[in-house]
């Protein structure tokens, strides 16, 4: 069965869970709402969207060393305590997600970090893309927009599929890593660098 927007958005005020989590278990439920909490609740997602509103002033910055030391990575992530920094949950996932940028090469945390004139040469070359294909005018907004929520899934590290894990994004791991340990978690920042990049040719 296909499950609507207006579900998700029900089932998301009912729990705080996130936006795919609540999808997932809706499709589970075949659409049962009260089945779709129960599944949240087993997995410790409902109130993990609530809790990401707290101040998170904590955290640990993790470093990753990759391929013969021609990949490094700097990341910042907080949290609220010190107790949760030394967590053995938060520090895999902080760790893991360290890899995931040597790997996955992000650029940007998430899309609002993305400057608007990038958007906008963005928005225009895949505005030019679409007429050149001669899609009609009356779609072309719809195709651009499509094509966007794939540029933030190459660029922004919280839109993109964790590698080692590609069913869910660095987003949804995120907010199970907040279920699991029962505090905000903000991705702050990050580095990553590479032998030779950035260099005049």
């Amino acid at each position: 069965m296909e499950i609507t927007a207006k579900q998700v958005k029900e089932l998301r005020e009912a729990t705080g869970a996130g936006i795919m989590d609540s999808k997932k278990a809706l499709e589970e439920s075949q659409g049962d709402v009260e089945k779709a909490i129960r599944i949240l609740r087993e997995k410790g997602l409902a109130g993990a969207q609530k809790k990401m509103g707290r101040v998170a002033a904590d955290g640990i910055i993790d470093a990753y060393i990759h391929l013969n030391n021609r990949i490094g990575v700097l990341l910042e992530v907080n949290c609220e305590t010190d107790f949760v920094a030394r967590n053995e949950t938060f520090r895999a996932m902080v760790h893991d997600i360290a890899l995931h940028i040597a790997a996955a090469r992000p650029l940007y945390v998430s899309s609002e970090d993305i400057p608007e004139n990038v958007l906008e040469v963005e928005r225009e070359i895949n505005r030019t893309r679409a007429l050149k294909e001669g899609k009609p005018e009356n779609v072309v907004d719809k195709i651009v927009e499509g094509r966007m929520k794939k540029f933030y899934e190459e660029v922004c590290l919280l839109d993109q599929p964790f590698i080692r894990d590609p069913e869910m994004t660095i987003g949804e791991l995120v907010c199970k890593t907040i279920a699991a340990v029962g505090e905000n978690i903000v991705l702050r920042r990050f580095t990553r660098y590479q032998i030779g990049e950035a260099l005049p040719e």
